[in-house]
């Protein structure tokens, strides 16, 4: 089986993790690549030097399997790097959440051989697409988690005005507004009051980021539509996050968002539901008085 690794520089502490990795995958006879950005930092920085196979360095490369080794933020780092390769990933989570990298550091070796027994499913998550008119964005112009829509600093809010399928929504008097997919329905979008949506349902959500008007919600809609937006801002420029991925705009560029015509291929354990995820990762359903009175030592 062909592996390619690929993870963040933020690692210094997870030395004894990777060499984990790199020896079950040993053990496990795998062809071993590793994205050339991530091997340099392992040699340079860790001063590591694994047994390897070969260095990823073009856009183009045949791999059986990608393992993201990092957090949430690695997974759409390698997310970006596969783009439309159809090659399935795995998240190893060495981070803090691990919404999408979900096998933790303390079962990695188990959930590596179930993976080399054919004992993962692959789940197809939604990605949206930004286009503009003008053909001002020309880097990887899709998202796995959201698009987000800011105001440049800490200037006054922005307007951003929105339409659905060319039928005009309203107009956001906002810090932004979040576009998020089911999968980032968990991330940026949740922490500006978007609800949780299934990662399944074929449905994308605009979320305000801080609106001057309070009855301006969150807006749950189908995912084929194209979503048109125009901003407003006093300081002429304004911030289009992809996943992170930050540039300035100039007010006036038209921009349209819009549902992938591909996916991306998550490896998940057949145990692992959406759900289960929900009570591990945001406690859904935990009482902290058990916890506390578990932790009480009894008297009599």
């Amino acid at each position: 089986m062909k592996i390619g690794l690929f993870g963040s520089d933020y690692q210094e502490d997870k030395l004894c993790i990777l060499k984990r990795i790199f020896d079950k995958l040993q053990e496990l006879k795998a062809s071993v690549f590793v994205d050339h950005s991530y091997y340099k930092y392992l040699t340079e920085t860790l001063h590591y030097a694994p047994q390897i196979e070969g260095i990823l360095i073009s856009d183009q490369f045949d791999l059986d399997v990608a393992l993201s080794i990092g957090g949430d933020g690695t997974f759409l780092h390698t997310a970006a790097r596969i783009n439309k390769q159809n090659i399935p990933i795995v998240g190893i989570n060495t981070g803090h959440l691990g919404f999408l990298a979900g096998i933790n550091s303390n079962e990695l070796e188990k959930e590596l051989e179930e993976l080399f027994a054919g004992k993962m499913v692959i789940e197809e998550r939604t990605l949206i697409q930004l286009s503009t008119k003008e053909h001002v964005y020309k880097e990887y112009n899709y998202a796995l988690n959201e698009i987000a829509i800011l105001k440049r600093d800490t200037s006054s809010m922005i307007t951003v005005h929105t339409a659905l399928d060319d039928d005009y929504l309203a107009s956001y008097q906002a810090d932004g507004l979040v576009v998020a997919t089911p999968t980032g329905s968990t991330a940026y979008s949740m922490s500006v009051g978007g609800p949780i949506i299934v990662p399944h349902s074929k449905s994308l959500v605009l979320s305000p980021v801080a609106p001057h008007s309070l009855n301006m919600r969150p807006l749950v809609i189908p995912d084929t539509m194209t979503i048109s937006l125009e901003v407003e801002s006093r300081n002429q420029y304004f911030l289009v996050s992809l996943d992170g991925r930050a540039e300035v705009f100039d007010v006036g560029i038209k921009l349209e968002i819009k549902k992938a015509d591909f996916t991306t291929k998550i490896l998940k354990r057949t145990d692992n539901s959406f759900y289960q995820t929900l009570r591990e990762k945001l406690m859904w359903g935990t009482d902290p008085r058990v916890n506390e009175a578990q932790n009480t030592c009894s008297t009599t």
